[in-house]
């Protein structure tokens, strides 16, 4: 299925992987599966953080909460669910997962994903408190369903790429040394909610705008998928910066991505393809959550864009100079 052996040295977080690449492969042939009736798109619900869930997400959480219980894990933290769940009472190695993230584009075809971390957990009694620190990764990745499956994860010293054949189903080895380019010229967000962006942002934005006539004295493209995972992996691909800054929207102060489920294996990883990540302003790798589910503003990539990102922020005033045209296109 897959040889980790020259990767990790690691027994337990070697099997752990292992389960995770068979629970992709399934996924990934059910995700595939011919549905004339529609029903991996229905609505059954929503999750525990109120978002509406898919026939397909429920499937996802509970491939990968089967197969993970049978390698051994002791405890599985899943964005579809409310709470940590206890799988082996002598497992020690925990995982945190969104198994199908970027679900809402299943109708239309997109790239979706699976993002996951592993971690020691030394608390047993309270598995949370380990969850909640974004780091001490054991590894962090993901899987990227589109036209190939792809899986792309870290142990903290490199980034490996495998892709899935899928004439023996076998996920073999194509990249193991890939780093994000310092500059870029494309960017990711979702630029219908520009009135309600913060002031850094929108001068941000502004500013890639003016592209080769702005002071940046070069043309910018946007890029936005809406799948954090397909994102991520043109960022890792070819350079670039995405941000999801919270908002003035109810509900959407702190961005709506989660911190354990999505930001910190994303965060991990792209810092060890010498990006960078942050909430805007400080490192999301070394941060802590307060809760399972706490969302987190987010915004990483090429290591230039996201420090100038910074540089917005932490100079209000720069926000509303008239040297970054305060009454532009995104500027109430």
């Amino acid at each position: 299925m897959i040889d980790l052996k020259k990767i990790v040295k690691d027994p337990r977080l070697e099997k752990t992987l292992i389960s995770l690449c068979s629970s992709a492969i399934q996924l990934s042939k059910e995700i595939s599966l011919s549905d004339s009736e529609g029903n991996h798109r229905l609505l059954v619900g929503t999750n525990s953080d109120g978002d509406r869930q898919k026939q397909l997400d429920v499937i996802a959480d509970d491939i990968f909460c089967a197969s993970l219980k049978d390698a051994g894990v002791g405890f599985y933290a899943s964005e579809e669910r409310e709470t940590i769940e206890t799988l082996n009472k002598d497992g020690d190695l925990g995982v945190a997962i969104d198994p199908l993230d970027g679900s809402s584009n299943i109708d239309c075809n997109v790239a979706i994903g699976t993002i996951f971390s592993i971690k020691e957990v030394r608390n047993k009694n309270h598995p949370q408190e380990d969850f909640f620190i974004l780091g001490d990764y054991l590894a962090s990745g993901y899987f990227i369903y589109g036209p190939q499956t792809i899986l792309v994860f870290t142990v903290g010293s490199g980034i490996s790429k495998f892709l899935l054949n899928v004439e023996d189903y076998k996920f073999n080895i194509v990249s193991s040394n890939i780093k994000i380019p310092e500059q870029t010229q494309e960017y990711a967000i979702n630029s219908s909610n520009s009135r309600y962006w913060p002031a850094p942002v929108r001068s941000y934005i502004e500013e890639l705008l003016d592209g080769y006539a702005g002071p940046r004295k070069k043309n910018y493209n946007t890029r936005w998928v809406a799948s954090l995972v397909a994102d991520t992996h043109r960022i890792l691909e070819r350079g670039g910066i995405f941000l999801y800054p919270g908002d003035d929207r109810d509900g959407y102060s702190e961005g709506r991505l989660r911190k354990i489920y999505e930001c910190g294996p994303i965060a991990f990883l792209v810092e060890q393809a010498i990006g960078l990540a942050t909430d805007g302003v400080e490192p999301i790798v070394g941060s802590r959550a307060n809760g399972l589910h706490q969302r987190t503003p987010f915004v990483f990539g090429s290591k230039e864009e996201v420090e100038t990102v910074k540089k917005f922020y932490e100079d209000p005033k720069s926000a509303h100079s008239p040297l970054f045209r305060t009454r532009g296109l995104f500027n109430r």
